[in-house]
């Protein structure tokens, strides 16, 4: 299970792209006395990653913003798209009248990272998640089991963004500072698989070992927050490729450019399946076609 760590540190650091500006301009139009709109995007190093989510984006956005024609004069709003935790914070950071959409960070850290901003600012904010829906992956392990499941999920103190989309749905253990995670365990007993959500106050290289041990041997699925996580010991996840998270991405922003109106920060819309086969053996879980297919891909 060794490499189940150095595979949460490759995931840990695929969430953490930073803040090099590689791309941006767009034209700008003419509303109400010359206003518009423009936009960047804002990677986190010069990676053959980066450079690959970059410019698939940009082929996406140029089309909503292309139909504005350029003036020196206007004055245009700059629409931010901030791809990963490190261009977020660079983005919050600046002091202009601009609008970020972040994409490819987790829940847990754009709340954080919005959190520090002032109410004004932050109502100019929004996000595609990095994580998969919690809806999705319950509807996932439904369709794996061939029936309703009893499943549990561990939160951390700032776990919040989860309680409301599964409040009333599935078991919820909180954990505090200190907890030890065996007793953690031990309290979703009667569960028969676990719902692992990316977050740091309880996930991490260190404790995903006897994580995923524990739960192998008291026969509990472990539904993943990622495809890496899947092939170190969970069941199955859902997963967004990159296309998919760029494809809302520019929805996101043609809704913003059509109607002013920013949407609100979602988790990813369009995904696929990925099963672990071996740990769904082991589990005495025979995998349909339903669960394999499970997906809803981008138009």
């Amino acid at each position: 299970m060794r490499r189940a760590a150095r595979s949460l540190c490759r995931l840990s650091s695929s969430l953490a792209l930073g803040l090099c500006l590689v791309a941006g301009m767009a034209t700008a139009a003419p509303q109400d006395k010359a206003q518009g709109y423009r936009f960047e995007i804002v990677t986190g190093d010069d990676s053959a990653v980066s450079a690959r989510i970059a410019d698939d984006l940009y082929k996406r956005l140029v089309p909503t913003f292309a139909a504005f024609r350029t003036e020196l004069a206007q004055k245009r709003r700059m629409v931010t798209i901030a791809i990963g935790p490190d261009a977020l914070r660079q983005a919050a950071a600046r002091r202009c009248d601009c609008v970020v959409i972040a994409a490819f960070t987790s829940s847990q850290v754009w709340r954080a990272v919005v959190a520090t901003l002032p109410p004004a600012r932050a109502a100019l904010a929004t996000a595609v998640y990095a994580e998969p829906a919690p809806h999705d992956q319950l509807q996932l392990a439904s369709l794996l089991y061939r029936r309703p499941v009893r499943m549990a999920a561990i939160l951390g103190p700032d776990a919040d963004v989860f309680v409301h989309s599964l409040q009333g749905k599935l078991d919820l253990v909180r954990a505090a500072p200190g907890d030890d995670i065996g007793e953690l365990l031990g309290r979703i007993g009667r569960s028969e698989a676990l719902l692992a959500l990316p977050d740091s106050a309880v996930y991490n290289p260190e404790n995903v070992r006897s994580i995923l041990l524990a739960t192998y041997r008291r026969k509990q699925a472990v539904i993943g927050f990622s495809s890496d996580m899947v092939k170190v010991g969970a069941l199955a996840t859902t997963y967004s490729e990159i296309e998919d998270i760029n494809a809302q991405v520019a929805e996101v922003a043609a809704a913003f450019v059509a109607s002013g109106e920013l949407p609100a920060p979602q988790f990813p819309r369009y995904f696929h399946t990925v099963i672990n086969e071996g740990v769904a053996h082991s589990l005495d879980i025979v995998v349909g076609k339903d669960a394999r297919g499970f997906a809803r891909p981008r138009p």
